[in-house]
């Protein structure tokens, strides 16, 4: 059986998708039955090379060369953006062909109203190069944890922000240095506030909630820090106390709530996500009955992502040959409520920033006791320029406690709270 597939863009991913279908022909057919073939693209930008492929297929900027095409079974969309991507998903599904897109801003913002859609048209949805890139994670979750309660789901889930961590950390870059060496490298684009704010994450984080916990969460229910305002001063006391920082989304059951997080975290040296560096990412599961599992891999790139999008065209090819389409891709649904400030618990590293005036010391240890924080390390550097630094890492305290901390410290003169990231473990 011949199976058409017609893919709306041919940038890094694209021409990835290409290379793999060509190169690999046999073995896919082999595995799925089918033979898949590439009959159109449709680009932005018709005048720009494309090499590394043979082009014995069509390409084109009119959309309606694929969505009218009745040869095509398979919608491929790896253009990125969200209103026109939209539009050719929605349309291709109300034509009863079969999508399989990397759109993760997309599926985490309307993926539930295109599901249903594909649901009705009785064809299928895939999104699996949506979340990690090469790491195979939403896959794993609808089938390997379908009879296992997971209680949290994290991990680093960009590989922007963990290049420029892992540069920070290794060889004494400041971040802006760091920020400058991943642009240079095409890790980050030039403008890279989803990156660095922690906005990518958090839409990966959404269609991980979705999977792990049948959640429907949008994006003002996740908590959402960046890595810009983190300093190499924050890296090297972390270090210090034995941890490294990166950029984690965590979603975890806290009672029968739900906290949904991106935010840096220190990681002790000892537990393998602190060993997941540069551009790689890394998803940690908790289930009720395995325990911890970690899957680990390239977070971008042309070839491992193109992988993933492979892997939902076969699992669409071989629901066409079972004649078995129009399965959603994620079935779990309930409903949790989101954990409140109280219920968020985790120890904590946090910087004060104190004049260095007779009883200011004293008025932060006061601060934090009326808090009912206690520590569990402290270091205080020399005073410079008038303040001194003191790092603490403390026992475990809520949202909620550290909010009242923020807002002592906002009223007071002479203080400053410079920083405070949670400790995962």
């Amino acid at each position: 059986m011949e199976i058409g597939i017609g893919l709306f863009g041919l940038g890094t991913v694209g021409s990835g998708v290409v290379k793999i279908l060509q190169q690999n022909a046999n073995q896919i057919t082999q595995r799925t039955g089918s033979h898949l073939v590439v009959r159109h693209a449709v680009v932005h930008n018709l005048n720009k090379p494309r090499t590394g492929f043979t082009q014995d297929f069509p390409i084109t900027d009119n959309p309606e060369d694929i969505l009218s095409n009745d040869d095509i079974q398979i919608v491929v969309e790896v253009m990125g953006g969200v209103d026109y991507a939209y539009d050719i998903i929605k349309r291709a599904l109300m034509a009863k062909k079969h999508v399989v897109t990397a759109n993760k801003d997309l599926i985490a913002s309307r993926g539930q109203e295109l599901a249903e859609l594909a649901n009705q048209n009785g064809v299928d949805l895939y999104y699996e190069a949506a979340v990690a890139g090469g790491v195979p994670i939403l896959r794993t979750l609808s089938s390997s944890f379908t009879a296992d309660e997971i209680s949290r789901v994290a991990g680093i889930i960009n590989g922007t922000s963990n290049f420029i961590l892992t540069q920070m950390a290794a060889n004494g870059l400041t971040y802006a240095e760091a920020l400058k060496l991943a642009q240079d490298k095409g890790f980050a684009e030039s403008d890279p506030t989803n990156d660095v704010e922690g906005f990518d994450a958090a839409y990966k984080l959404i269609i991980l909630s979705n999977f792990s916990f049948g959640v429907q969460p949008v994006m003002d229910d996740v908590t959402v820090t960046g890595i810009a305002n983190l300093t190499d001063s924050d890296i090297n006391d972390a270090h210090g106390f034995g941890y490294a920082i990166k950029l984690l989304g965590v979603a975890q059951r806290v009672g029968d709530a739900l906290s949904i997080e991106v935010a840096p975290h220190l990681v002790s040296f000892n537990h393998p996500l602190a060993t997941v560096n540069n551009e790689n990412n890394a998803v940690l599961v908790n289930g009720e009955s395995v325990g911890e599992v970690m899957l680990y891999g390239p977070g971008a790139g042309e070839m491992p992502t193109a992988n993933s999008v492979l892997s939902d065209l076969t699992n669409v090819a071989t629901n066409l040959a079972l004649n078995t389409p129009g399965r959603p891709f994620n079935t779990f649904n309930q409903d949790l409520d989101l954990a409140k400030p109280s219920q968020r618990v985790a120890r904590r590293f946090i910087v004060v920033e104190v004049a260095d005036t007779p009883g200011a010391m004293y008025s932060v240890t006061g601060m934090f006791a009326s808090a009912k924080i206690s520590f569990t390390d402290l270091k205080q550097t020399p005073a410079k320029n008038g303040f001194a630094r003191l790092v603490a890492l403390t026992h475990a305290a809520s949202d909620a406690q550290l909010n009242v901390i923020r807002t002592t410290i906002r009223n007071a003169d002479g203080i400053n709270l410079a920083a405070e990231y949670k400790i995962f473990s």
